[in-house]
């Protein structure tokens, strides 16, 4: 005891003056990290797994400082240092610390033992008749300091392991859930489709009334969908844009989407295949999933375009708290851009959620029934795709005589670098989950159970579909063609599906 009280005054040194190393004192724990408590979720950032990796080591120590005794005795070897006691309950640590490092830790078991004696010492007069053999080496912890200590730094160490851990314990979850009928891979018969729509064959029958449901922020981009709506309407097809308010809740816009389906019908007396683009997918399944003993016989099929149908980690990394959200203020962001800006539900964002869409989906879920088809894709990182420009919108210029052409006033188109932001997205999700995306929705999760899947090579961004590229490769398919492929495969389930009802009933 007196040679670490002659040490205390070594705290009150720099590292400098003591000449220590800037190394950690802890070492890295490899085996708490194999069981998974510390996930090697930011591999491109050693530094924050070495924090990560410290505050578990610490906090487990001084946590069983405070374990559920009222009395703990401390043993003769009072100065045995605190990095010996903690490295010899992780059982890492076998060679013994340096003597400048065994000094300073012992100082501060010294300074630790006194202030805990200081403190208790009207608990240790209250007790004088319990045994007094452990001597001055005795400590007496209140049960109250002792839960409370214990409680605070469990609360730690969970906030740290939930902000390590993000979403990774959700993405994907849809796939491991019990009970949920399994997918169908679509992607041979997709390309083959692609291919002869390119060629000039197209199949789309006129019998039904394509309706298409936009996703988020659609109300502001006034090109969203029109291409697409333009080819079908060019082929003798009846297409139309659900006009629905996209930054609204998930439950809104259903009740509108079956208002529209019911509109159609009875105007057109034909029965309605839906596509949805992100949060229109959701949308759309949502409307079939709620209302469908009335929609059955005015619904032909479902197609899903990288819509997070089991939630989307942008979404809930934003929303969850001690998560990006928390620590630069997206939150409040998002909350005023959607609020206050476009005049939107903040509910739109967090329909979106891993925690909405598991309680969503646990009261509704899609008819079996029902043809479905889901698409999913996977951004671009390349720098090429750095320099891609979207076409988002047109601004008409004023009639100026060397612009214009004939009466009509000159159209500029106006563009935004959309690619970049999904490969920016795409590359974080990779780096934190290794997961591939779109930039906002995970492959897995716009997989809908008991769905024919199409898992394409092809590199493209969640924007792509909605919006043109000013330098698309015209040896691929363009958006619309995209489109009516994944339609023109909704129609070929939708009748395989309706023979084996048939045989069935047979």
């Amino acid at each position: 005891m007196k040679e670490n009280r002659n040490l205390v005054s070594t705290m009150d040194m720099g590292p400098s003056d003591r000449g220590e190393s800037t190394a950690p004192l802890l070492v890295r724990n490899d085996g708490l990290q194999n069981e998974g408590l510390i996930p090697q979720l930011f591999t491109s950032v050693p530094a924050l797994n070495e924090a990560a990796t410290y505050v578990a080591q610490t906090t487990s120590y001084l946590s069983q400082c405070f374990s559920n005794h009222v009395e703990e005795p401390v043993a003769e070897n009072a100065s045995m240092s605190l990095v010996e006691l903690a490295t010899s309950s992780f059982g890492q640590r076998k060679e013994p610390l340096p003597s400048d490092r065994q000094a300073s830790f012992g100082s501060c078991s010294a300074s630790v033992e006194s202030c805990s004696a200081d403190s208790c010492s009207s608990d240790i007069g209250a007790r004088n008749s319990m045994n007094t053999s452990h001597g001055s080496n005795g400590l007496v912890l209140s049960t109250a300091n002792n839960q409370g200590g214990t409680n605070i730094f469990q609360d730690l160490i969970s906030r740290v392991r939930k902000t390590v851990r993000g979403s990774a314990d959700d993405i994907g979850w849809l796939q491991k859930a019990s009970g949920m009928p399994p997918v169908e891979d679509g992607t041979k018969r997709f390309k083959e489709l692609l291919d002869n729509i390119r060629n000039g064959e197209h199949k789309l029958p006129n019998s039904v009334v394509y309706l298409l449901v936009p996703g988020l922020f659609s109300n502001h981009g006034p090109l969203y969908f029109v291409n697409t709506k333009m080819c079908f309407s060019k082929m003798g097809l009846a297409c139309h844009i659900a006009k629905i308010h996209s930054e609204a809740s998930v439950e809104k816009n259903a009740r509108e989407i079956k208002e529209y389906i019911e509109e159609i019908y009875w105007g057109s007396k034909k029965r309605v295949l839906l596509l949805g683009h992100s949060k229109g997918g959701v949308d759309a399944a949502a409307a079939l999933s709620m209302y469908w003993p009335d929609l059955k016989d005015k619904v032909a099929g479902l197609a899903l375009a990288q819509s997070p149908y089991g939630g989307s980690p942008v979404a809930s990394d934003i929303l969850r708290e001690g998560q990006l959200g928390d620590y630069v203020n997206l939150r409040k962001l998002m909350e005023i851009l959607i609020c206050k800006v476009i005049k939107g539900d903040m509910q739109s964002l967090d329909d979106l959620t891993y925690e909405r869409r598991k309680e969503f989906l646990r009261k509704y879920q899609l008819p079996r029934e029902l043809p479905v088809v889901s698409f999913h894709t996977e951004a671009g990182i390349t720098p090429a795709v750095l320099a891609t420009l979207s076409h988002v919108a047109h601004a008409e210029l004023p009639m100026v005589p060397s612009l214009a052409s004939g009466s009509q006033p000159t159209k500029v188109p106006v563009v935004m670098p959309l690619g970049a932001a999904m490969a920016a997205c795409a590359q974080l999700l990779r780096v934190r989950y290794r997961e591939q995306s779109d930039g906002l929705v995970t492959r897995r999760d716009a997989e809908v159970p008991g769905s024919v899947v199409v898992r394409p090579t092809r590199k493209l961004d969640h924007a792509w579909m909605v919006y043109s590229s000013l330098n698309d490769d015209a040896r691929e398919g363009d958006a619309s063609q995209v489109c009516e492929a994944l339609l023109t495969l909704l129609v070929e389930v939708g009748q395989r599906k309706r023979h084996e009802i048939t045989k069935k009933d047979e």
